[in-house]
């Protein structure tokens, strides 16, 4: 079966202290993700679990994130995670601290059987 792409979400999300990049990923994927209720698979007559959502998070210091920490952020759905170059560290006025800015994008699949979806039995 060939996988369709059915959504792409975008957030945004910080760690203002803490210098934690993980922090802020989860934070840009929930950003992403709690703004939409994703009802197309359903409609098609998947279930939501058969979604499959490739997340990248874009941050200064892509090695730092938990990519497995991210992915269980996903409500539903089978989840691959990456971190790569991207975000922004903005350090403050005497250099002792950094605030960490990620961003993230999530697509969404789902792997369509034609055959099923035209109604077609042969």
């Amino acid at each position: 079966m060939p996988k369709k792409r059915l959504a792409i979400e975008m957030g945004m999300g910080t760690d203002l202290h803490g210098q934690d990049y993980t922090k802020a990923a989860v934070r840009a994927l929930k950003d992403a993700l709690w703004h939409n209720s994703l009802s197309i698979a359903p409609a098609l007559g998947y279930p939501r679990e058969s979604m499959l959502v490739e997340v990248e998070i874009g941050v200064a210091q892509p090695d730092r994130v938990d990519c497995a920490a991210v992915a269980k952020v996903l409500p539903y759905g089978s989840a691959s995670v990456k971190a790569v170059p991207g975000g922004l560290d903005i350090e403050n006025d005497e250099g002792t601290n950094t605030t960490v800015i990620a961003n993230a994008a999530a697509v969404v699949y789902l792997d369509i059987d034609f055959e099923k979806a035209s109604g077609d039995d042969a």
